[in-house]
Parts: C-alpha cells; sequence; structure tokens
C-alpha cells in the first residue's frame, strides 16, 4: 500500500508540474498567431506561423491532459455519476478506468511506432515550411505515456480508497 501511495504521489508531483508548465504554451501560442497578424499586415506573411499553431495547440493539449485529469476538469457524463456516494463513484471509475487505460495503451503503441518511423525515415509536413514531424510526434507520446501514468495513479487511489485508505489529489509530496 506504501507503494501505491508513493507513486501516486510522485505522478501528481511530476503532472503538476508538467500541466503549469503546459498551461503557459497559451502564450507561445498567441505570440505566434500574433506575429502571423503582424506579418500578413506587413504583407510578408510567414510561412510556418500556422503549423507552429497547430504544434503548440498538441503540446498544450496532451501534456495538461494528465494534470486535468488529476483536478477532475476532464469532461464527464453527470446524468447519475453526481447523486452517488464517494465510496460508490470510487467502485465504478475503479471498473471504467481499465478501458481507459486499454485505450491510452492502444494510443500509445500508435503513439511509439508513428514517432520511430518519423525518426527513421525523416518524416516531414506535406506543405511548404516542411517541418520535422518527430518532434511534434514525440512531444505527443509523451503525452500519452504521462496521461497512462495518471490513470494508473487514479486507479490506485480509487483502490485505495476502496480499502479505506484516502490519498489527497493536492498533495506536494513526492518529487
Amino acid at each position: 500500500m506504501k507503494l501505491a501511495e508513493r507513486y501516486i504521489r510522485v505522478v501528481d508531483a511530476f503532472n503538476r508540474r508538467v500541466g503549469r508548465f503546459a498551461m503557459y504554451l497559451i502564450f507561445a501560442l498567441m505570440g505566434v498567431l500574433l506575429w502571423s497578424s503582424v506579418s500578413k499586415y506587413a504583407g510578408s506573411p510567414a510561412l510556418w506561423t500556422l503549423e507552429m499553431a497547430q504544434f503548440i495547440m498538441v503540446a498544450y493539449y496532451l501534456l495538461g491532459g494528465a494534470y486535468s485529469m488529476q483536478l477532475g476538469d476532464h469532461v464527464r457524463m453527470d446524468l447519475v455519476y453526481a447523486s452517488w456516494s464517494p465510496r460508490r463513484k470510487a467502485a465504478i471509475d475503479a471498473v471504467t478506468v481499465l478501458f481507459l487505460l486499454f485505450y491510452l495503451c492502444v494510443l500509445l503503441y500508435g503513439a511509439v511506432s508513428s514517432t520511430t518511423y518519423a525518426i527513421e525515415y525523416g518524416e516531414r509536413a506535406h506543405s511548404v515550411w516542411r517541418p520535422y514531424m518527430w518532434p511534434v510526434k514525440l512531444i505527443g507520446g509523451i503525452g500519452i505515456f504521462l496521461m497512462l501514468l495518471q490513470t494508473l495513479a487514479e486507479f490506485l487511489r480509487d483502490i485505495l480508497y476502496l480499502r479505506g485508505v484516502s490519498v489527497d489529489h493536492q498533495s506536494e509530496a513526492g518529487l
């Protein structure tokens, strides 16, 4: 049980830091989009801004996903869930999270194979700018992996709660 608690605290702390970093990517995105607008107005539009904005958005979304899950800010169908007791919620979550774990494992497998392909063959985007694709694919794979770690932490948290041990989401212990 102590090992599970330690795992939860370390994963929570790490994903909190990554998520807090990812929050600031919105300012980088705003800067790229501002530059795009200024360069178009100046008469020489930058070719790289649209794809760079998309790449930053991928990093923002995927690196922040685990932190969002940790905070409970993800979308949930709440027709009857809200009326359940915390114990029943934990029991249902402990079962349904297994489907998410399977889904994330499949996504991670695809991300690793896609990133490997992009690195081996020097895959580039089909655009005028033609950036290499491996950096954004690598960030995507890292984001999926972090989400997988956080999902496992949530599963363990539910199991521990059902056994009478509560592990707080907001603890700063860990790394």
